[in-house]
This record gives C-alpha cells, structure tokens and sequence, in this order.
C-alpha cells in the first residue's frame, strides 16, 4: 500500500533516533532539560517572538494559546474548516470558554471585512482571530504576507488578539521562499508541529511574549503537566530543523508531479497537498483497491499527501494505480 494519507505518518529515522538518545536532558519542570530549553530558544528566534514552550502535540499547543489570551465568554473566530474549529473536539468551548465562529472564506483566508461583521467591538478585548497556514482543508494553502497581515490589522482594531495554527507554517516558508518569521512575527502566538513533513514522533511549540508563555505554563499543566526529561523528543525536533526544512521542497515537487499524473493541474498545488474531487464518496475505496490510500480534505475532497517517507517511485506506482482505477473521474 502506498500510504499518502497524511504527513504525520513519518517515521524518525535512524539518524534522529540516534540523536534523541544521545540527548541531555533533565528536569523540564525546573526548566532544567537543557535540550528543549535550547529548542524553546531557537524556536524562539525562529518565530521572531521572545519566548517559546514545547508541548507534546499542535492540538494542545493551540488550545494552551487560547486559554492564555482570552477570557469566558468571547469569540473565536476562524474559517469554518479551519483545524481548531472541526478537529480539536470543541476544545476551546470547553477549556476557554469561547464562542466559536466560523465563516467560508477562499482559500482559508479569513479577510478584514469578515473581522468587521463578526467581532462586536462592545465585547472588549478576550476575543481571539484564529489564522491557519498553510490551511488544511483547502489544500494546504500558503497566506500571502499582505493579506495575514491585513487581518491580524483587523483583528487588533477590534480588540481581539491573533493566533496563527502554523502547524504546517514551514511548507508555507519553503514554498514561499521566505522565513516562517515573516508571518509568526504578524502574530500574538504561533504555534508549529514537529510530527507532520519535519518527521517528528511527536512534538509541537508555542512562541509568544514571555507574558504570554508564562500563563501557557498554567494550561500545560491543567492540560497533563509537565514532560520531565523532554529533551528526548526536544532532540528529535532540532534533529528537523538541521536536518528536514530543505526536504520539504521535494515534498511539495512531488505533490505537484502527482497532480498533474492523474489530471488535476499542478498549479493549484502550492504545497504538500493534492486536493482530488470525490462527488461521489467511491475515492478512498476504489483508491485503496488500486493499492493507494488516501485522506479526507473536505466534504467532496480528497488528499493526497507528500512527506520525507514518500519516495519517487511511490508516485510513480501511485499515478499509474490511480490513473488505472479512474479515481480522479468526475
């Protein structure tokens, strides 16, 4: 079976192994594994915030940045699809006490003007505006720089804060050519994921002030406490970023040489993605008959995703099963 599902899929390799056994380590509550302390720091400056906290996953990274900028009672408001919206189990009703607000928006992209009619400036600050990029459910699209930064502009006038889910932010700074600073730095937090295309066992970080860090120390430990002797998986983390930024790019040409193998045109494959029309809910088992599986996108949508453990050949068989099993006939 040819596994393009997801990327958090990946599997550490050998090299990364060794890394993380190698680790120093020691207490994360008394901040004294020195590895993640120097994860927390580089991230830090990575993102262009002053302070950073590494968390098991993505998912209890946004919450933890939820819950430290907002209070009960106030709106959330993201693109309907985006992942904190539909994937993370109501969590920010039921940790923050948020309101949660969804409007369509083109490529994920919420805009100033739907800012402007769902933020009630009576409501005061405690509301938050929750950017995704690259955003998931419409394919792993990339924000331009000007339009995020036109939003988060937006949202401050309101009184509410910004929280990008970067879960994926490093697909969008390669595809982009530009540092994921650029976007991070237009943010109150940011938050990356370690166990998607940087092929990570598990892992995520949240970059804010150091106010802001400080109260997502609070979440942490409501959310499961601390790691203890997490320099095992912080190693694993700054193993990627030396080692499996610059791969990404072959992630996204792959992704591109796929689409355009079973006809969908490779210009609207910015990233790891491909998004591939299923009207009538047969692709994933025709796909998986053919020896290909494949993930939900969206209603109607299918994916398939690139990472560091897809290989050429892999889409060489893949295009030609998908090609032979005609899932890509509308």
């Amino acid at each position: 079976m040819i596994d393009l599902r997801s990327d958090t899929l990946t599997k550490p390799s050998a090299a990364m192994l060794a890394a993380m056994a190698a680790a120093p380590v020691g207490d994360e509550q008394y901040l004294e594994d020195p590895t993640t302390n120097a994860l927390q720091r580089r991230m830090a400056e990575l993102l262009g915030h002053e302070a950073a906290l590494f968390l098991p996953t993505a998912t209890m990274a946004n919450q933890a940045a939820l819950r430290a900028q907002t209070k009960p009672g106030s709106v959330l408001l993201a693109e309907e699809r985006t992942h904190v919206l539909v994937y993370e189990w109501g969590g920010p009703a039921i940790h923050s006490g948020l309101v949660m607000r969804g409007v369509p928006a083109y490529a994920g992209r919420v805009t100033p003007d739907d800012v402007d009619a769902v933020l009630d400036p009576d409501l005061g600050p405690g509301g938050i505006v929750v950017l995704e990029n690259t955003h998931r459910s419409s394919g792993g699209r990339v924000w331009p720089l000007d339009e995020l930064a036109a939003t988060a502009d937006a949202a401050r006038a309101r009184g509410a804060a910004v929280h990008l889910d970067g879960a994926r932010l490093f697909n969008a700074a390669v595809a982009a050519g530009r540092p994921p600073s650029d976007w991070a730095r237009l943010a109150d937090s940011v938050t990356i994921c370690f166990s998607k295309g940087l092929g990570c066992p598990t892992g995520a970080i949240l970059a804010g002030s150091e106010a802001l860090i400080e109260r997502a120390w609070e979440s942490k430990y409501l959310f499961g406490g601390a790691m203890r002797q997490s320099g095992v998986l912080a190693a694993a983390a700054l193993y990627a970023l030396d080692h499996n930024v610059d791969g990404l790019a072959e992630d996204h040409a792959r992704a591109r040489r796929l689409a355009e193998g079973i006809g969908i045109d490779p210009t609207e494959v910015e990233t790891n993605f491909v998004s591939i029309p299923d009207p009538y809910g047969e692709g994933i088992a025709r796909a998986a008959a053919a020896g290909v599986a494949l993930g939900q996108l969206r209603p109607g949508w299918l994916r398939a995703v690139t990472h560091l453990d897809v290989t050429d050949e892999d889409i060489d068989g893949a295009i030609d099963a998908l090609a032979r099993e005609r899932v890509n006939t509308v």
